[in-house]
C-alpha cells in the first residue's frame, strides 16, 4: 500500500473491529450514529479495561487522534483487553491494525496481545506479511462501506441481541 493510499484509508481501531463484527454497525458508527454510551455491555468492557492489569506499567497512547493503544511498557506489547473471546477475530484484526499503523510510523519490534482477564487467557498477535495484506484489504473494504449511501443490509445474527444498535436495526 502506498503512503498516499494509506493516508486516505487510515481509520480508527473501533471501525476495524466493527468491520469484522457487522458491516451495518460499521456504517452507522462511521456516520456518527453512536449508541454505545447507552450499552451496559460497553460499560462493563470499559470498566474491565480500566481495572485489569493494574500491576503492570502500562500506558494508553492516542496516536494521530485515530488509534488508542495500550502499551505494556516492559514487554513491548500492544495490548487489547476484551471482556470475552466471543469477538476474538475482530479484536485480533484491531490489534493487527495497530501494529500495522505503528509500523507505517517506523515503530517495529512490537508484538500484539489479546487479553481476556475474566477467562485468564492471553493470545499473541504477530504482524506477518499475510496479516499486513489482511489489514490492507480490510482498510479498503471499510472505506467502501463508509461511502455507501445507505447502511448495508445484514442478516440477523445471535450477537445482534446484545448489540447497542439492535433496536435501531431490528426494532
Amino acid at each position: 500500500m502506498t503512503e498516499d493510499e494509506f493516508a486516505q484509508l487510515k481509520t480508527n481501531g473501533i471501525k476495524v473491529n466493527y468491520f469484522v463484527v457487522c458491516e451495518r454497525k460499521l456504517w452507522l458508527y462511521s456516520h456518527d450514529i453512536r449508541l454505545e454510551s447507552a450499552s451496559d455491555r460497553v460499560a462493563l468492557g470499559r470498566l474491565l479495561h480500566e481495572r485489569a492489569y493494574r500491576e503492570h506499567a502500562r500506558r494508553e497512547l492516542l496516536i494521530d487522534g485515530l488509534i488508542k493503544i495500550d502499551l505494556l511498557e516492559s514487554e513491548g506489547k500492544v495490548l487489547e483487553v476484551k471482556y470475552s473471546r466471543r469477538m476474538k477475530e475482530a479484536a485480533r484484526l484491531q490489534v493487527l491494525y495497530y501494529l500495522y499503523y505503528l509500523k507505517r510510523l517506523g515503530v517495529t519490534g512490537l508484538v500484539g496481545e489479546l487479553r481476556f482477564p475474566k477467562e485468564r487467557r492471553r493470545e499473541p498477535v504477530w504482524l506477518t506479511q499475510d496479516a499486513e495484506r489482511e489489514v490492507e484489504a480490510a482498510l479498503r473494504e471499510i472505506h467502501r462501506i463508509e461511502r455507501l449511501p445507505t447502511p448495508p443490509e445484514v442478516a440477523f445474527m445471535p450477537i445482534c441481541r446484545s448489540c447497542a444498535y439492535a433496536e435501531l436495526c431490528w426494532g
